[in-house]
């Protein structure tokens, strides 16, 4: 098989589809890697780390997936990628399907197989090719230390000669695993932490990371969906969530937003009455502004001060810790391949497969999206 890791062209993005480690991993099984040259760059990863582990060198992208089998991304191909793309081959990569369908169409024209990384499904054998949780895990982690930069506060309790200082309050929206690892962070950090989430089998996940659980009526069993991730909420339910979070607010100094629905737009958890109830120089940081915000005045890829309250409309914050970002997506697209890839023979795909079929959105010449 001849493995193709292009150099990423999308804006802010400075991850790489597959690291030394892993490319040694599939040359030592046989395959060939093929690597655009500076892929790794902007990760802290210089090519001779790529040649160490055994790959070969193309100057462009054209070369760089010239006769590949397989090509191995972070982000989608541009429209123009998406052409140059070998007819028949294997695409992995994320792919935002829902928002997509005219690069769908280009790939199935082209007969591109292509495996959605958001799509992996949450069970037990697919854990290991988990992105959206790898990375979630660096987004949590980053999304506490850019809120702490931000925040006029020191979030930690000091006793100094000048007095103590009390310590920052911050308070988590969604137990996701982005949520959890920002408790976990804050915490370090010294601060109060308190968290809310829909789904009440989190609780004891966010307890035993030493924060309080925020209870609210519409918490309940039917807040949970497919795969342990949150359902969007009826009416009735949303009211009571945001007078629960309503509740809180006005004490908080750093909220880490990171609650979202996969393939729908983010809940709306903060209005913009609620902003104004927040203390003059509180921190909103919105994990969520890719998918419309959970918080009314969040503007994805911004910053915007509001009533004194400043929200920060993050965007990509894995790329923003490229190395073990790459490091822990290279991994999960390390293991779909070894679960695809065959020990001898050409690649077959089986669309009835737990892990391939829920991943593929074209295959065959066909959009599968949405089936």
């Amino acid at each position: 098989m001849r493995i193709a890791v292009p150099k990423e062209t999308a804006p802010l993005e400075r991850r790489v589809g597959l690291v030394p480690d892993g490319v040694a991993k599939l040359v030592k099984a046989g395959h060939s890697v093929v690597v655009e040259q500076g892929a790794g760059a902007s990760a802290g990863i210089p090519d001779a780390a790529f040649t160490q582990a055994g790959a070969t060198f193309a100057p462009d992208f054209a070369s760089t997936v010239t006769g590949a089998d397989l090509v191995a991304k972070v982000q989608r191909p541009s429209s123009g990628e998406a052409a140059l793309l070998p007819e028949g081959s294997l695409l992995v990569s994320y792919l935002q399907p829902s928002a997509q369908p005219e690069l769908l169409a280009a790939l199935a024209a082209r007969r591109v197989t292509a495996l959605a990384m958001e799509l992996v499904p949450r069970t037990t054998k697919a854990q290991s090719i988990d992105a959206l949780s790898s990375q979630a895990t660096v987004a949590g982690y980053k999304a506490v230390l850019l809120g702490a930069a931000v925040l006029p506060k020191l979030l930690p309790m000091m006793t100094t000669a000048a007095g103590t200082l009390a310590p920052s309050k911050v308070f988590v929206l969604g137990a996701g695993v982005a949520g959890l690892q920002a408790i976990a962070t804050a915490r370090r950090l010294g601060a109060v932490v308190s968290a809310f989430d829909v789904r009440p089998v989190v609780r004891e996940q966010v307890q035993s990371l030493g924060a309080s659980f925020v209870e609210a009526e519409a918490v309940s069993t039917a807040a949970e969906g497919a795969g342990g991730y949150a359902r969007e909420l009826a009416d009735e339910q949303q009211t009571k969530v945001l007078e629960a979070i309503g509740k809180v607010l006005p004490g908080i100094d750093l909220v880490i937003s990171t609650a979202q629905i996969p393939g729908r737009p983010a809940p709306r958890l903060i209005t913009k009455e609620m902003v104004a109830t927040m203390p003059a120089g509180a921190v909103i940081v919105d994990i969520a502004a890719e998918t419309g915000g959970n918080c009314e005045l969040t503007r994805a890829g911004e910053t915007v001060v509001e009533h004194g309250v400043t929200i920060v409309g993050a965007v990509n914050l894995a790329s923003t810790v490229p190395l073990h970002a790459s490091q822990m997506y290279g991994r999960n697209v390390l293991t779909l391949l070894q679960h695809l890839l065959p020990k001898e023979g050409p690649l077959t795909l089986d669309m009835a497969d737990e892990i391939v079929g829920p991943m593929a959105v074209t295959h065959g010449g066909a959009v599968r999206h949405g089936r």
